[in-house]
């Protein structure tokens, strides 16, 4: 057989392993690779392997975290795009599915700033089985799939923040967790660094000085949590999880209402419940401490949220077109959802969401 042929038959039977829900990381294991990398993705499949026949969620790990299995899956998937000319590519690809959202932007003159949020295995993944070590630095090979992807899209003129080498930074310094042990989600620690990161990056925009600001006062307070994760166990257990939030008011209440969501914001927060996790309340856990409250005070304005339970990528733009106002007045559109969303969507459909040539004209007042 010749080598071309072997490469072929590969990536069909990774392929298959990965459609059924999983993949032998022994085969997927690159000897290029680091120890630590090929230890982590061995860790990943004793996880996995255990967790084959549950009905749950959840993976238990040590210390009391938990994960979700797809992040997982996400973790241990081969390269999940591929570059063939537009239309034929699979409607699991992301790429053509986000380059098509950029030139809707482009042409409306809104730019566009994708968000990641890393899975919590790749910046804890000492957490996730006995003999994981601590990042001593950016675990490139963890995520590698990941940031192979993040370069083609950057060199395909979309924006990426990628969050990875500031978050394993930030857990390396003994910060406070910057994910929920017992939940899928960011906790507000992770959720106010990538506010700072994200307002950083584009805080110095000429329009964004212009805005006109709202005062927002910050008060930290205590919040007890039962995470899905653990309410997924079998059976459920309903362990609390204690947190410091960071809730955003408004300075004119004394900081005691939060800021409502504004759909004449410049500045679109679109995705997943990454932006919903603190933000929405109710199965969310609170309200006023999300990430559009934290870049609302970073920024001194408030944002649009239009965010979902589901899925971060088709559904959130989905939803965006219902709107039928071709986002005139936006200047940018942050797009922000799991990593995980990649491989272990509901797919990547091209989405409609600027029907026409539009303008970032003010809205009407």
């Amino acid at each position: 057989m010749s080598s071309k042929a072997s490469f072929i038959l590969r990536c069909c039977v990774a392929l298959l392993a990965l459609h059924a829900g999983r993949i032998d990381l022994c085969m997927a294991a690159d000897p290029a690779r680091s120890p630590v990398s090929n230890n982590f993705q061995q860790s990943l499949q004793t996880s996995l392997d255990k967790a084959g026949s549950s009905a749950s969620m959840t993976i238990p790990g040590v210390d009391g975290w938990l994960f979700l299995d797809k992040e997982l899956r996400h973790l241990s998937a081969p390269k999940f795009w591929s570059e063939v000319p537009d239309g034929e590519a699979d409607s699991n690809d992301p790429l053509p599915a986000i380059l098509d959202f950029k030139a809707q932007l482009d042409k409306a003159g809104i730019d566009l700033l994708l968000v990641p949020v890393p899975t919590k295995a790749s910046i804890y993944p000492d957490k996730l089985t006995v003999g994981n070590p601590v990042p001593p630095e950016v675990p490139v090979d963890l995520v590698k799939t990941d940031r192979d992807f993040y370069k083609v899209l950057e060199s395909r003129g979309v924006k990426v923040l990628d969050l990875t080498e500031p978050f394993v930074q930030a857990r390396n310094t003994k910060s406070p967790d910057l994910y929920c042990k017992t939940d899928t989600h960011w906790a507000p620690p992770g959720i106010q660094l990538a506010a700072k990161i994200i307002a950083d990056r584009i805080k110095d925009l000429p329009w964004v000085a212009t805005q006109p600001k709202v005062e927002t006062k910050a008060t930290d307070v205590p919040l007890e949590i039962h995470g899905d994760l653990a309410l997924s166990l079998s059976p459920s257990q309903t362990t609390t999880e204690h947190l410091v939030s960071r809730f955003i008011g408004l300075a004119s209440t004394g900081g005691t209402e939060p800021l409502p969501n504004s759909k004449s914001s410049p500045v679109i927060l679109l995705g997943d419940s990454h932006n919903l996790v603190f933000h929405s309340g109710g199965d969310m856990h609170s309200v006023g401490a999300g990430l559009s409250d934290q870049l609302s005070h970073e920024l001194g304005f408030p944002l649009d949220v239009v965010a979902v339970m589901g899925s971060g990528a088709t559904s959130a733009r989905r939803n965006l077109a219902r709107r039928k106002d071709n986002l005139v007045g936006r200047r940018l559109v942050i797009w922000c959802f799991t990593s995980r969303e990649f491989t272990q969507g509901q797919g990547w459909a091209k989405v409609p969401v600027i029907k026409e040539t539009t303008s970032a004209a003010p809205l009407a007042k």
